[in-house]
C-alpha cells in the first residue's frame, strides 16, 4: 500500500496551483499508483479551520478510500476537533503564528491522534527542537515532523534530534529534498522514523513521488517510507479509508 501522508486541497494566495480539485489529485493518485492521501484543506489551514475541514471531510466522502483527513486546530479559533474517522491532526504553527510547544496547542495532544505539524529549521514558530519539547510532554503521540525542517542545512539537525524520541517521526515533502537525502535520513533514523508525504497540490505530486521512488534505498526501506510506517501509526484508522481491494 502507498500513503501519500501530506496532502492539501484548495487555494493558497500566494502560490500558483493549477488544480486544486479532489478530481485532479485523484486522477494523479491513479496514474502514479498511490493508493490514499492524507489530506488537509488549505482554507482550514489558512483563515478558517472549520469550514475548511468540513469540506475536507466532504472530499473524502466523495472518494472513500483514497482520502484521509488530517483535521486542522487552529489554537486562535479553537475549532471543535473529533476523534471518529479521521488521520490525525494538522496543525501549521508558522501560520498561526503560535508556537508548536504552547500550551494552546494542549487540546491536540491531549487528545491523543496521530499529528501532522509544519516543521521549518529556524523558524521562532516550528524550529524541529520545538517538536522534541512536545515529545517529552507528551511521549504516546506520534508527532509527523513536516518537511523534516524545510531547509536542507537543517536536515540533519532535524534526524538527530527526534533519534531518541521515538514518538517523532520525519515526513520528507518539500521542493529542496532529493532522493539521495532521503537515504541518508533513513540510514541516520531507521527507516521505520521516515514517512513519504508530497505536499501536493503546492508541489507536483508527480516530483514529490519520483523522489522516494527512486531514492537509493533498499526495498524493504522504501516499502516503510511508502507507506509501512503511516500504515502501522494510523493503525485502525486506516480502515474506513482503506484503498477498495482490486480484481484477484
Amino acid at each position: 500500500m502507498i500513503l501519500d501522508a501530506h496532502g492539501h486541497l484548495g487555494p493558497w494566495p500566494d502560490f500558483l496551483i493549477p488544480d486544486k480539485s479532489a478530481e485532479g489529485m485523484i486522477e494523479l493518485m491513479d496514474r502514479l499508483g498511490i493508493d490514499a492521501m492524507g489530506i488537509s484543506h488549505l482554507l482550514g489551514v489558512g483563515p478558517a479551520a472549520e469550514e475548511g475541514n468540513r469540506q475536507a471531510f466532504a472530499a473524502a466522502e466523495r472518494h472513500p478510500g483514497r482520502f484521509g483527513v488530517w483535521q486542522v486546530y487552529n489554537p486562535h479559533q479553537r475549532n471543535p476537533l473529533t476523534g471518529q474517522e479521521v488521520w490525525g491532526v494538522k496543525i501549521h504553527p508558522d501560520v498561526h503564528r503560535c508556537r508548536l510547544d504552547d500550551r494552546r496547542y494542549d487540546p491536540v495532544w491531549e487528545l491523543g491522534l496521530p499529528v501532522l505539524a509544519h516543521g521549518q529549521t529556524d523558524s521562532p514558530w516550528s524550529d524541529p527542537a520545538q517538536f522534541v519539547t512536545v515529545a517529552e510532554r507528551y511521549p504516546r503521540v506520534p508527532l509527523l515532523l513536516g518537511h523534516t525542517g524545510l531547509w536542507p542545512y537543517g536536515f540533519a539537525r532535524a534526524a538527530g534530534l527526534i533519534g531518541e524520541h521515538p514518538s517523532l517521526y520525519l515526513e520528507i515533502c518539500g521542493s529542496r529534498m532529493t532522493g539521495r537525502w532521503i537515504a541518508r535520513l533513513a540510514a541516520m533514523v531507521g527507516a521505520d522514523r521516515v514517512v513519504y508525504g508530497s505536499d501536493s497540490c503546492f508541489l507536483d505530486l508527480r516530483v514529490g513521488w519520483g523522489r522516494v521512488a527512486l531514492a537509493p534505498l533498499g526495498a524493504a526501506d522504501r516499502a516503510l517510507i511508502q507507506g509501512g510506517n503511516l500504515a502501522r501509526l494510523l493503525g485502525a484508522r486506516l480502515r474506513p479509508n482503506d484503498p477498495p481491494k482490486g480484481p484477484p
